[in-house]
């Protein structure tokens, strides 16, 4: 009686840890592969957006067209991140922005490989995303990289392939976009 019992106790954690795993998206491009996990409870509302365009196939155009390193930016608040999305032009598959999660209510840091919003004003995001290269602490609420002191709306971390976001941060580019920029072949989630 009591093997049944721990064999059904085990059973039930192990239910309840595969329906409590955070989804997991997979970034296919010529340079590599990069997965990334999103954490939809503590973002609930960004970490939405990010995956409707993943289920929806509207990353069908994505790329990887801008990288921020200290040889290339003119702000004093220097970070260093890849940037990519449907790009700057209006896109067909681009969804309404959505509202600002800052890092202060989120509790989600920009640390080394956080996947993060993009954005001008807060409540301007949408398709844009970037994946940070190294800690990046001016990006949280309160950080000066940006003047309004809100923060980018971070939503999921890298947990596979940062060789290839460090890859992307180091190829060629004119200011600060991708020369040629690294086309994403397929985003599609993943279970690896």
């Amino acid at each position: 009686m009591q093997i049944a019992s721990l064999i059904l106790s085990m059973l039930l954690m192990l239910t309840l840890g595969c329906h409590g795993k955070n989804p997991r998206v997979l970034f296919e491009t010529g340079l590599g592969d990069i997965t990334v996990e999103v954490y939809e409870k503590q973002a609930p509302g960004t970490a939405a957006n990010f995956l409707r365009y993943v289920d929806e196939s509207r990353f069908a155009d994505m790329s990887f067209y801008r990288v921020v390193r200290v040889d290339n930016q003119t702000n004093p608040v220097e970070i260093a991140v890849i940037q990519g999305g449907l790009g700057f032009d209006d896109h067909p598959q681009r969804l309404p922005a959505i509202a600002h999660e800052t890092t202060e209510a989120t509790g989600i840091r920009h640390e080394n490989g956080t996947i993060s919003m993009a954005r001008m004003a807060p409540g301007t995001a949408s398709s844009e995303i970037f994946i940070c290269v190294g800690e990046q602490p001016e990006l949280d609420f309160g950080g000066k990289r940006n003047p309004d002191g809100q923060g980018f709306a971070a939503f999921g971390k890298v947990i596979q392939g940062m060789d290839v976001v460090h890859k992307i941060h180091q190829q060629s580019a004119e200011k600060q976009m991708l020369k040629p920029i690294v086309k994403i072949n397929r985003v599609l989630r993943s279970e690896r």
